[in-house]
């Protein structure tokens, strides 16, 4: 057989594609149903979605040690903040406020 026999028994197949009898099909349907997730709408498909209350909890957890890292990083990391903004923040002076600090340097005083 070469590549045009081939191609002219594919295409014989194709042009009489074989009938899906009906009940395979309900049972296909009716098992997709089955398995397929219940919409839930509101602030319970969210905390689904994240992995429930320890999905939540986890990422607030990540969200407040990287707030306090990024603002307050322990000696052997380098401060991203001052490297971003392009500033040695550990010498600035308690009345230097050209970076701005977002007001923090106020209540420090």
């Amino acid at each position: 057989m070469n590549e045009d026999d081939l191609n002219t028994l594919f295409d014989a197949a194709r042009a009489a594609p074989a009938p899906v009898p009906q009940a395979l099909t309900e049972r296909v349907l009716a098992d997709a149903a089955a398995h397929s997730p219940t919409a839930t709408g509101g602030w319970r498909a969210w905390l689904a979605a994240l992995g429930g209350a320890p999905g939540v909890g986890g990422l607030i957890t990540a969200t407040c040690v990287g707030f306090w890292i990024g603002f307050a990083p322990p000696a052997g990391l380098p401060d991203l903040a001052g490297l971003v903004w392009g500033i040695d923040t550990a010498t600035l002076s308690e009345t230097d406020t050209d970076t701005g600090l977002f007001g923090w340097d106020i209540e420090e005083g």
